[in-house]
């Protein structure tokens, strides 16, 4: 059975291959524009910057030079029930430079379009294992982001050779580029 998290707290991952489902539902849009919410994943080493690059992940690089961690791609409404984005990720292939895996979503042209997450509703991150489909866990986020743009839901790092989800909740007014700051 799935545990809820609650902001902050934290969760062993037990599965060598696990999917990050993403969800999200927003509001009707009084800018006349419709939403397009992306996830990206940020690959970090002990530094906590990204390894390279290419260890960057979003809808224009799908998956990181070993293949442990790969977006399936993007979707332009978050139409629908269930998870909007997905991210599979495999352990066993991860490097061992690898120490943490963060995961932010953003609102695409959010400032040109007048969005922020305050518009968002219904938003989650949720692991399951990818062999078995069953759910590890799900962190709801219920805050109210009137003013953000990017949310970082979780972070999914190793410490003494296990795997670990904390539950983050935190957002950033500036968008993807508040985090490709942070983590460059």
């Amino acid at each position: 059975m799935a545990i809820n998290l609650q902001k902050g707290q934290r969760e062993n991952i037990n599965a060598p291959k696990f999917t990050i489902g993403l969800g999200w539902d927003t509001n009707e849009s009084s800018t006349g524009s419709g939403f397009d919410l992306d996830a990206s994943i940020f690959v970090l080493g002990e530094n906590k910057k990204i390894i390279s690059d290419a260890h960057f992940i979003f809808y224009n690089n799908l998956k990181t030079p070993d293949g442990s961690v790969e977006h399936t791609g993007d979707n332009l409404t978050g139409d629908g029930d269930g998870d909007d984005e997905q991210v599979l990720v495999d352990l066993s292939k991860i490097a061992d430079n690898v120490a943490e895996i963060c995961v932010v979503v953003t609102i695409h042209d959010a400032e040109e379009r007048k969005q922020n997450f305050g518009q968002v509703r219904n938003s989650f991150i949720r692991i399951f294992n990818s062999n078995s489909n069953e759910e590890i866990l799900k962190y709801e986020l219920d805050e109210d982001f009137s003013i953000e743009t990017a949310v970082e839901f979780g972070r999914i790092y190793k410490r003494n050779n296990e795997w670990k989800f904390e539950a983050i909740g935190v957002g950033m007014k500036g968008g993807l580029e508040d985090y490709l700051n942070k983590y460059n």
